[in-house]
């Protein structure tokens, strides 16, 4: 069984290229280093998941994402919607810079972000010093877990710790949105 670990453990966890467990608004999530790709594919192996799909990538505050996303290409009302969620349990596809690796954003020309509001993920964030990859700590077509002993043992075992703590109070996994258009990719 990994370790329970705390978010300073975790980011050093994470700087070694390691995959960890952790507590998000509604479910566990696994999460790696966005740019180790060894990690990713990791992280993707473990959920039986497609490269091409894409994760989503959670910060703690705006500024972890300053290198990563091209507001200029939106127009001002849509990056005005976009922040006027955030912090919070809404997750955007906006445009990406050339910075986002190809591991991130799949097939896709975006990727998905979300500026978290939850303690746990703050902490995480900025003892990592920048975004992580937060996807549901599930298989590919399984039910996402709302607690930490929800997880399948096997998928809990292949990663290197959990980070302790409690989902939120969001009932189901964040809603995603188009950035450009607002349209609803992913209903909550």
């Amino acid at each position: 069984m990994p370790a329970a670990l705390t978010p300073s453990a975790a980011a050093d966890v994470l700087h070694r290229g390691g995959v960890i467990a952790y507590p998000t608004e509604a479910v566990w999530g696994l999460g790696c280093d966005p740019f180790h790709e060894a990690a990713v594919l990791r992280l993707l192996a473990l959920k039986q998941r497609e490269v091409d799909k894409g994760v989503i990538l959670i910060a703690g505050a705006l500024e972890q994402f300053a290198a990563l996303l091209d507001w200029d290409v939106l127009p001002t009302d849509r990056s005005e919607a976009v922040f006027a969620t955030w912090p919070g349990p809404h997750t955007w596809v906006v445009p990406a810079t050339g910075r986002v690796p190809h591991w991130i954003t799949g097939r896709h020309d975006g990727v998905a972000v979300r500026v978290s509001a939850h303690p746990v993920v703050v902490a995480l964030c900025a003892a990592f010093g920048g975004p992580l990859v937060s996807t549901s700590a599930n298989r590919a077509g399984l039910p996402a877990p709302r607690q930490r002993a929800d997880i399948e043992a096997a998928l809990l075992d292949g990663t290197d710790g959990w980070v302790v703590g409690d989902t939120g109070d969001l009932a189901a996994p964040t809603i995603i949105r188009d950035a450009r258009s607002g349209a609803l990719l992913r209903g909550g």
